[in-house]
């Protein structure tokens, strides 16, 4: 089923409310790089043919798709924490701070968010409405979805380490990147808080202390 605008017309329907904003993330589940986020403001005319979550869209589909979202959108933000932040901060605070440089970004503030999921990890003062699978029921979201993906999938491609297969996994654990991590140890991109750290016994002494209230995201090397 096709996203609609639902849920934006529901939004919108509020005197307060003129300008809404669809949010998603990608990367959270990776071991390197780092986190991306992404805010639409929607036009609300047809958007481009074949939109929906970006999970579900080839690599092919995507790129092209994505490129036709952004000459549609009346505005597109991006914003990005590092994996030293994640590292630093945890997960949580890293995707709080993404979220808010994306909607920052806005050439419009928005009076109502749509985020996906089921936690408000941006928080006051913006005006969350938090959505379980917005990606699939929401344009605005799953413009965001599509948008955030084909960003961060460009960025790790240029990032080389070809060892451990960026290019093709974007940094999550995929069997190569596993190999990788095993024989090279983690390049200056990985994230060293993380508990993959936990299961390379050569390498492990570089695990670093992580908010321990970040734990989203994680799998064990070989579990």
């Amino acid at each position: 089923m096709a996203p609609t605008y639902d849920i934006e017309q529901l939004l919108l329907a509020q005197p307060s409310v003129r300008t809404v904003a669809g949010v998603d993330e990608v990367g959270r589940g990776a071991w390197a790089g780092p986190v991306t986020v992404c805010a639409v403001v929607p036009d609300l005319s047809e958007p481009p043919a074949g939109l929906t979550d970006s999970k579900q869209l080839t690599p092919a589909r995507r790129g092209p798709l994505a490129a036709e979202l952004a000459a549609w959108a009346a505005g597109v933000g991006y914003g990005e924490a590092t994996h030293e932040e994640i590292d630093t901060l945890g997960m949580t605070e890293a995707l709080r701070r993404a979220a808010r440089r994306a909607l920052e970004a806005l050439p419009v503030r928005p009076d109502a968010v749509i985020l996906d999921g089921k936690h408000d990890y941006i928080g006051a003062p913006w005006p969350v409405r938090l959505e379980v699978r917005g990606d699939a029921a929401s344009v605005s979201v799953a413009a965001a979805s599509v948008l955030a993906k084909v960003r961060r999938d460009a960025h790790m491609a240029t990032l080389g380490c070809d060892d451990y297969g960026f290019a093709d996994n974007a940094g999550y654990p995929s069997p190569l990147h596993q190999e990788a991590l095993a024989r090279l140890g983690p390049t200056a991109h990985h994230r060293l808080s993380w508990s993959y750290l936990d299961d390379l016994p050569r390498w492990r002494h570089l695990k670093r202390h992580r908010d321990p209230l970040a734990g989203e995201g994680q799998a064990a090397l070989f579990g």
